[in-house]
């Protein structure tokens, strides 16, 4: 049963949710809060799951809310209901797992409970953050880092190869060698790879060379350039 709190000022705007949740399987609503103070206060008490939060709300916002959160060991999951269209960004920050629109459609209120459970299990199983934020297409989520085998730049595109397959995201390979150098490595210049998935190198009868990866029969090409760097990494992993 995943137990969740409506976070919201507007009386009416929790009564919608509450009514769109008692239809969502294995659901049940802890309780209420009409600011963020009093879910902050609610939160140790009601231990919900997850968070159906709204962002504008006297005082403390759900933003700030979120913010707050993040210090704490073990947070609730996120999911942001609000009339704001253009925070999307600044929500995956907060470590948010969906973010809906307002008014929030059935149909995308389970997908994002869905999203909350994955979150929430992956959590459970001891895979923790960081995570890759991807608001492409309307439709934004969290894909932990840990389960990421390499990267590509594919025209305005960032491609993620995990062992499931590929999710695109909108963050570049600049931000990603910046912001995750302790787990990933740039090969190319347009190919990262996650270091733990490095099993060896190919090269081939015109001299190129190519990583071999865990989990994918995809080799990637590495560059002249990158090659030295590439060898030391290897004899240090082996």
């Amino acid at each position: 049963m995943l137990r969740i709190l409506i976070i919201d000022d507007e009386a009416p705007a929790r009564n919608r949710l509450r009514r769109m949740l008692a239809e969502v399987p294995a659901v049940h609503v802890a309780g209420e809060a009409a600011t963020g103070q009093e879910a902050l206060q609610l939160i140790p008490l009601k231990e919900p799951d997850a968070l159906l939060l709204d962002i504008s709300m006297p005082g403390m916002d759900g933003m700030t809310l979120a913010k707050t959160l993040q210090e704490q060991d073990r947070t609730p999951a996120i999911i942001f209901c609000t009339a704001w269209s253009d925070q999307a960004v600044e929500a995956f920050e907060c470590d948010a797992v969906d973010y809906l629109v307002k008014p929030v459609r059935a149909e995308r209120l389970v997908i994002a409970i869905d999203k909350a459970r994955r979150f929430i299990a992956k959590v459970d199983a001891g895979v923790n953050g960081p995570f890759l934020r991807s608001t492409l297409g309307g439709n934004v989520g969290l894909f932990p880092l840990a389960d990421v085998i390499c990267v590509y730049a594919e025209d305005k595109y960032t491609t993620v190869v995990h062992a499931s397959g590929n999710l695109v995201i909108d963050q570049s390979l600049l931000e990603l060698e910046n912001e995750h150098a302790d787990m990933l490595v740039r090969i190319h210049r347009g190919t990262l790879v996650a270091k733990k998935r490095i099993r060896g190198l190919e090269k081939t009868a015109d001299g190129s060379h190519y990583v071999q990866l865990e989990g994918v029969e995809d080799r990637p090409q590495v560059s002249r350039r990158n090659l030295p760097a590439i060898r030391k990494l290897i004899r240090k992993l082996t």
